[in-house]
């Protein structure tokens, strides 16, 4: 009996999950635009409604096109499993919903994308949650606002705006000493620059919208389970370790050991939840992490060259990017993000809010869009926009004060890109 091959980055991105469709032998995953799925018998309906068999019941919970990204993004984040739903937004609930009990909290970082910091801070108190930000680069800090009801710490691999990078090591480290999973967003970075569960993350949630897709055309989110976390080590995590009325005092932890978050995720999250993925958002997301690996190193490529630019441009304070050698997280960068830090980062304007809004109006090959992640460029005045309802010291904290714009750098040629900037540059700073 031979070993299973070990594949590389490039091939999984196109290999994973996939098979030829056994009905008509088509090569590309199909999308499978059905809502349910003829049971064999009843014993069959019953074995899969009892969790007994794993199988396709109905579209909300699951579906073989879902079903195929899912376990591509499992693969490619080297985790056991995952649950792919209808936004990032919606991932991130996933995430917390088997975690968290009403009176628990998050502690997370100040570095996050707007809407995640509003959905922390507003949001969550509608289940009885709530959730403590602190500056994930003091670690002293992450561990004293740890409590007794502490249920996980949640950051960003590379944070949005600001392109900073975590040491999500040195978290995880904090995270094992409390007995709570590390969540940890994975969406900037994508599995080809960053892989967290290596670095010790327990979940990794993702954006599909974004890099994983790559196009700017569907939305979706995904968890990853890393299988390694004791759900059972204590009595803090209920939905998982102890007895499910909704199926008969069924233990996930103790029936599926590894597989018990991805399991309780389908049939519990899902199906009382209902954020699902549609087929044809997953087919599109399928065809974009085929050229993954391609379109990262692209992103990177031209987000290291343009920084540099804009680093000399006397028209401009101060860029965020971590690739550039005067980063305050350069060498961190190098050492946990070694292909790359990513194609997204800020850079203030001299001129302050005006200067923004005039340049984000004067730009001809950017888009200004509230996305990021296309082979478009891409830019947004986070403090009028994604971080409108923050607070001054919030947008500060999270890298989008007022003065500062974010760029989503896409793959065309960097030197139009330059050209577009230098231009929308000279008309805003006049």
């Amino acid at each position: 009996m031979t070993d299973e091959p070990t594949y590389g980055f490039d091939t999984l991105q196109i290999h994973a999950g996939a098979r030829p469709d056994p009905a008509t032998g088509a090569r590309q995953t199909p999308i499978y635009q059905t809502t349910a799925y003829v049971f064999r018998d009843a014993d069959h309906a019953a074995a899969l409604f009892n969790l007994q068999e794993v199988g396709f019941i109905y579209s909300r919970l699951t579906n073989p096109t879902v079903a195929v990204l899912q376990e591509r993004i499992a693969t490619l984040e080297g985790g056991v499993g995952a649950v792919c739903c209808s936004s990032g937004h919606a991932a991130q609930i996933m995430a917390l919903f088997p975690l968290m009990q009403p009176g628990c909290n998050v502690v997370a970082s100040t570095r996050l994308y707007g809407g995640s910091i509003t959905q922390l801070s507003q949001t969550i108190k509608r289940f009885g949650w709530s959730a403590t930000f602190v500056d994930t680069d003091d670690l002293d800090a992450v561990a004293a606002a740890i409590d007794e009801n502490t249920r996980a710490i949640f950051c960003e691999s590379i944070a949005n705006p600001g392109g900073y990078v975590t040491d999500i090591r040195a978290l995880a480290d904090i995270s094992d000493a409390a007995g709570i999973p590390l969540i940890v967003d994975n969406t900037s970075a994508t599995p080809y620059l960053c892989n967290p569960i290596k670095q010790g993350a327990t979940l990794v949630v993702h954006s599909t919208t974004k890099y994983l897709t790559g196009n700017g055309t569907v939305t979706g989110g995904c968890v990853v389970d890393s299988g390694n976390f004791d759900w059972s080590a204590n009595d803090k995590f209920p939905s998982l370790s102890a007895p499910e009325p909704a199926y008969h005092g069924l233990k996930f932890h103790e029936t599926f050991g590894g597989l018990a978050f991805t399991f309780h995720g389908i049939a519990i999250g899902l199906r009382d939840l209902g954020m699902t993925l549609n087929p044809q958002a997953a087919h599109y997301t399928l065809m974009g992490i085929e050229t993954l690996s391609l379109r990262m190193q692209r992103h990177v490529e031209n987000a290291e060259t343009i920084a540099a630019w804009l680093e000399k441009d006397d028209r401009v304070d101060y860029v965020t990017y971590a690739g550039l050698p005067s980063s305050p997280y350069y060498e961190r960068a190098k050492a946990c993000y070694p292909k790359g830090a990513g194609g997204l980062f800020t850079f203030a304007v001299k001129g302050g809010y005006d200067a923004c809004v005039e340049l984000v109006s004067r730009l001809e090959l950017f888009s200004h869009v509230a996305n990021l992640g296309d082979t478009r460029s891409l830019i947004i005045h986070s403090a009028s926009t994604t971080h409108r309802q923050l607070s001054l010291e919030q947008q500060e904290a999270a890298g989008a004060g007022p003065n500062v714009v974010r760029l989503s750098i896409g793959t065309e040629d960097s030197k139009d890109l330059i050209a577009d900037l230098d231009q929308a540059l000279a008309k805003a700073c006049s």
